[in-house]
């Protein structure tokens, strides 16, 4: 009975050596072709391609980026006229400078507190009444915390007995910044040659940053 195994695993070896081989093509018994030449007649010219260094891609990449819009508010009136110096040599309609104005901000304030200690403990009550909080952005509020903020006084003050009714009693309603009026500069398609340019308009922006359009 092995013998007889041994003789059947013997000749199946053989005949899967023979198909392998394509010895069995004759008879239509052959493993599939995996050479496929006919790719090789479809490229165009393939000693052309080549890797790019790591600045030609750079390149390529910031070639492929579409233009943005590009804006600084509010930029105090003294300094429009140097920033219209240097972009005098920008390409006609590539900038754009019109009055602007922003609102004052008024908040409901909590401070200023002796120590960050106690800016978490008034955070913690304040989690327990179930009001919401926010760090302020006048440096000179700080530390305190604003409970909210309005671009009126009389809509702080709502707030304000809100959350009176609610046990909130030392806050009170004050200006976290005043109303700023100036001119807004917008470049509305900074492409790749404009971007080169950016850094010109630092010093004349006098830190003021250039964001997306909104």
């Amino acid at each position: 009975m092995l013998r007889l195994v041994a003789l059947v695993l013997l000749l199946a070896n053989a005949v899967y050596f023979a198909w392998t081989q394509g010895m069995l093509q004759p008879i239509g018994a052959a493993p599939a072709q995996q050479s496929e030449p006919h790719r090789m007649a479809q490229q165009i010219k393939p000693e052309a391609v080549r890797v790019l260094t790591a600045d030609e891609a750079r390149k390529l990449e910031a070639a492929a980026r579409p233009p943005e819009c590009l804006q600084a508010a509010p930029i105090e009136d003294a300094a429009t006229e140097p920033l219209k110096q240097a972009l005098a040599s920008w390409p006609s309609g590539s900038w754009t400078l019109e009055p602007v104005s922003e609102p004052g901000r008024w908040i409901v304030y909590m401070g200023k507190y002796p120590s960050a200690d106690n800016v978490a403990k008034k955070k913690s009550e304040l989690r327990q009444f179930g009001v919401a909080f926010e760090p302020v952005a006048n440096p000179d509020l700080e530390p305190g915390l604003s409970l909210g903020g309005f671009p009126t006084q009389a809509e702080a003050n709502q707030l304000l007995e809100r959350l009176g009714a609610r046990g909130v009693h030392t806050a009170k309603v004050v200006q976290e910044r005043p109303e700023v009026r100036g001119q807004k500069l917008t470049l509305p398609a900074v492409d790749e040659g404009l971007r080169a340019r950016l850094d010109d308009l630092r010093a004349p922006l006098n830190g003021k940053p250039l964001r997306p359009c909104r």
